[in-house]
């Protein structure tokens, strides 16, 4: 029988490994240095995950653990993103991951296709899904002109003073509004401040919503020749101006001040008050929603295509939806890995995947097999 083993279990790789034991064809693994997070996720999985204890941030040993895998999926946060991809190729494993890490992953291209592995990356909703689509989109066009993104993560009843949870690692949405973010225009990457050029959007099913600049286009920035792209992060209107009062007091900083005599990280103290009231609790119903809208020309006639996603928390399973729509994706290509349908060697971003023919489609179809539904449309002047 194969067998995979997911490294973290928050709040996407506890759901990454009970839906990846499901069907009990793979026998799964769950790797974290939280004993609590691998109880969880052996709960979740109704026991039929194994756990294992382990510091993961730990690149010697964390190749000794995966040596008797056959895929690895990983679910660690940004911080050890990129030394865990090095780790998991240089031990000749293939690989399907969602970390959200700063470092430019295609620059391991060479180092993958040289240990005959592959590596899918940035494999979530978005990064992830986003990509795959606007890939799609450049290859359904004649011509592609612009791309953009829109895609957010939020509790369904909304609770002053944040009306936002995380539905992922607090320090990566933390990232989100400090990084500064790269959009395309007229054809070169130009830098924008994180939580810049606010817009209202009116989407159906949901209240009206604030969309605001992050570095979310990633690889798109690089690997796609579209002259004009953007993606935005979706929130509650006033979240912005909320999150820029904090980052410009410097409650965001990652550089020590003094304070009665200690040395403190201003992100530190921020993060001790701030996000346990960001934490879902047992049950919270959240959504997700996103857009994706190219603009192009096929057989000569102005071309608009869209796609809308609107995803709630699932009862059943108790899982979020971010969890859901950010491990799902790398589930389901984790599995194409195992049965050998997606061979190709190297690091590989979504956006290759959606540009060969097929496997938007097949992803979408599985997605919408487990409850994760797609709405597309195309319009033509």
């Amino acid at each position: 029988m194969p067998s995979a083993i997911v490294l973290g279990a928050g709040l996407v790789g506890s759901v990454m490994a009970a839906d990846l034991a499901r069907d009990g064809g793979i026998e799964v693994t769950v790797a974290d240095r939280d004993q609590s997070a691998l109880d969880r996720a052996a709960s979740r999985s109704g026991g039929s995950v194994r756990t294992i204890q382990q510091d993961l941030s730990d690149a010697a040993a964390l190749m000794k653990l995966i040596a008797p895998f056959d895929v690895v999926v990983g679910a660690v946060g940004s911080v050890i993103g990129f030394q865990t991809l090095r780790a998991v190729i240089e031990a000749g494993k293939n690989f399907c991951d969602i970390c959200f890490m700063s470092e430019n992953a295609l620059e391991l291209d060479a180092l993958a296709k040289q240990h005959n592995v592959t590596a899918i990356v940035d494999c979530g909703v978005a990064p992830g899904m986003s990509n795959m689509i606007a890939g799609y989109a450049v290859s359904a066009l004649d011509t592609c002109s612009s791309l953009e993104i829109y895609v957010g993560g939020l509790p369904r009843v909304r609770q002053w003073p944040f009306e936002y949870k995380a539905g992922f690692s607090p320090y990566d949405v933390i990232e989100e509004y400090t990084r500064p973010a790269r959009l395309v225009e007229n054809g070169k990457i130009v830098i924008r401040k994180a939580l810049s050029e606010p817009e209202l959007m009116n989407l159906p099913g949901i209240d009206t919503l604030e969309a605001f600049n992050t570095d979310g286009l990633r690889s798109l920035a690089e690997t796609l020749d579209v002259p004009d792209m953007k993606e935005k992060t979706l929130r509650y209107p006033g979240h912005i101006e909320l999150m820029r009062v904090f980052r410009e007091t410097g409650l965001f900083s990652h550089d020590e001040i003094e304070v009665a005599g200690v040395r403190v990280r201003p992100l530190d103290v921020t993060s001790a008050l701030m996000f346990p009231k960001w934490s879902y609790e047992e049950g919270e119903e959240d959504l997700t929603v996103m857009r994706i809208i190219a603009k192009g020309k096929k057989n000569g006639r102005e071309t608009t295509l869209t796609w809308d996603l609107l995803d709630f928390y699932d009862a059943e399973t108790r899982a979020t939806s971010m969890a859901r729509t950010t491990a799902f994706p790398c589930t389901i290509m984790a599995r194409h890995i195992l049965s050998g349908a997606f061979n190709q060697r190297g690091v590989i971003v979504p956006e290759y995947i959606g540009g060969q023919a097929g496997w938007l489609d097949r992803v979408i179809k599985d997605l919408g097999e487990k409850g994760i539904v797609f709405s597309t449309r195309e319009a033509t002047v």
